[in-house]
């Protein structure tokens, strides 16, 4: 796998978004990759706006991004070792509104509707799926 050079304020801009942070937390607490419809699901935020915070995360190499079919798996990467230490402390940081806590509830609700450990589903929030 190429480890991908960027400068770290731009890893450290890219986490200045919330909802960037919200999805570097789902990922690091659950230690799952998740394809985008189980995103959308999970934070409840619609597709296009998740598509594109996930594209900021891949740049600056914080995500790694695996295309199976018609679905895209999305995993955090671990090196260089800063990555994957920085990556831990954002799944320590507190929950004062109990966001993330929902996101994760929410995640592992959706992964029981994989087929093999895979997701093969779509997006089941119908609020979501139009965006």
């Amino acid at each position: 796998m190429q480890v991908i050079e960027v400068p770290i304020e731009n890893i450290f801009q890219a986490l200045c978004d919330r909802t960037r942070l919200r999805i570097v937390r789902l990922l690091s607490t659950t230690q799952e990759e998740a394809c985008l419809c189980e995103l959308v699901d999970s934070l409840q935020e619609p597709q296009y706006k998740l598509s594109r915070h996930l594209k900021v995360l891949r740049q600056v190499g914080l995500l790694a991004s695996e295309k199976e079919g018609r679905w895209v798996y999305h995993r955090l990467v671990s090196e260089p070792k800063h990555l994957k230490m920085m990556s831990k402390l954002i799944a320590t940081l507190p929950d004062d509104e109990s966001i993330y806590g929902d996101d994760v509830e929410r995640f592992n609700k959706r992964l029981f509707h994989r087929e093999k450990g895979r997701c093969r589903v779509g997006v089941l929030t119908k609020a979501l799926q139009t965006g």
